[in-house]
């Protein structure tokens, strides 16, 4: 078999899980993962196995660390037949000439506008029309979990509007940058949110409005969803539809607060403790008429990794079918029932 070559341009909190998403699927492989620094993370990702490259600027730096660089960042671009851009929002936008002279298919990370790649993506919602793509924005987390959740109710139900609120976490666990935090920060104080016209960029039809506010955890975000659809349903009925999207798990077993499903995670011997799936309380959903609402909590650090392997999978045309990618991917990453919630 002959594998897609996938270059993963920012090694941080995303990059770095992109990088052992790739690593275990059998159609793509890592060229390379960059770091601009020799840092702690570098030093980690040689150990791992991946070969390191850096600015051209920078390759002296690596080199009196201890750790020489495979390559300049063009290098690794040239002898990939994909980048994954995982570099901070807003860097990503720079980088585009770059690519553009290399004439590499792209992917970007949410904290990217949409106008970058002129096409958002997420693998429940719209991977067909990725297939054969050059450009393409994996949206956030927070989009991508909402767009899991939207889709899946609107093919069986039809939605009508969605009203959602979001607690997001302040800070990842690693960033010392933007923390210690105590306050609950209104994110934006104007509303709605951005989250949802960053739907609309995924779902077009779907009627939705936002609102947001950092709290002071590490672990998660919390969102809480209205849906009106079109057609008459039970709680019972929601149930056996979220049931059927293998990214949507229910939470149970006494669990009622995001740290105890992050240590179900750590507990069950996760990598990095990762939930990559929509956690939904199904005793949350409640139905009057033809509205319902719920909770779900999304772990920001892993949400979005299912999605990048399937993007790549869909631009390099390795399956034309979501439904195929999507079962392959969760299983090489270990999407699985072992969970005891």
């Amino acid at each position: 078999m002959v594998k897609a070559k996938i270059a993963v341009n920012g090694y941080g909190t995303i990059g770095k899980r992109v990088a052992d998403g790739v690593r275990a699927q059998d159609d793509m492989e890592v060229v390379g993962v960059s770091k601009t620094k020799p840092n702690y993370e570098a030093a980690v990702a040689r150990k791992l196995g991946y070969d390191i490259y850096a600015p051209a600027e920078n390759m002296g730096a690596f080199e009196k660390a201890g750790m020489p660089a495979a390559g300049s960042i063009e290098e690794m671009l040239e002898k990939s037949d994909l980048v994954v851009d995982c570099t901070p929002g807003g860097v990503g936008e720079s980088n585009k000439p770059l690519y553009e002279k290399i004439g590499i298919k792209t992917i970007w990370q949410g904290g990217e506008s949409h106008t970058i790649a002129g096409f958002s993506f997420n693998a429940a919602s719209n991977y067909e029309q990725a297939v054969g793509r050059n450009l393409v924005r994996v949206v956030s987390c927070n989009t991508t979990g909402l767009c899991r959740a939207i889709s899946t109710i609107d093919r069986a139900l039809g939605v009508n509007k969605v009203r959602a609120n979001i607690a997001r976490r302040a800070v990842d666990p690693n960033d010392i940058k933007k923390g210690p935090v105590d306050a609950i920060v209104l994110d934006p104080v104007k509303l709605p949110s951005h989250h949802g016209p960053d739907v609309r960029s995924v779902l077009p039809q779907i009627n939705i409005t936002t609102a947001a506010l950092k709290v002071p955890t590490t672990e998660m975000h919390i969102h809480t969803v209205n849906m009106e659809v079109n057609s008459d349903c039970t709680a019972e009925d929601i149930k056996k539809i979220f049931s059927s999207e293998s990214r949507i798990r229910f939470v149970g077993n006494g669990i009622t607060a995001t740290s105890e499903i992050m240590e179900v995670a750590r507990d069950l011997g996760h990598r990095r403790s990762d939930v990559w799936e929509n956690c939904i309380w199904p005793e949350s959903i409640a139905v009057n008429d033809r509205e319902f609402t719920y909770f779900q909590a999304i772990h920001q650090e892993a949400v979005t990794i299912p999605e990048n392997i399937d993007a790549i999978r869909a631009m390099m045309q390795l399956e034309t079918d979501g439904a195929k990618s999507i079962e392959k991917t969760n299983k090489a990453l270990g999407l699985s029932n072992d969970w005891i919630m």
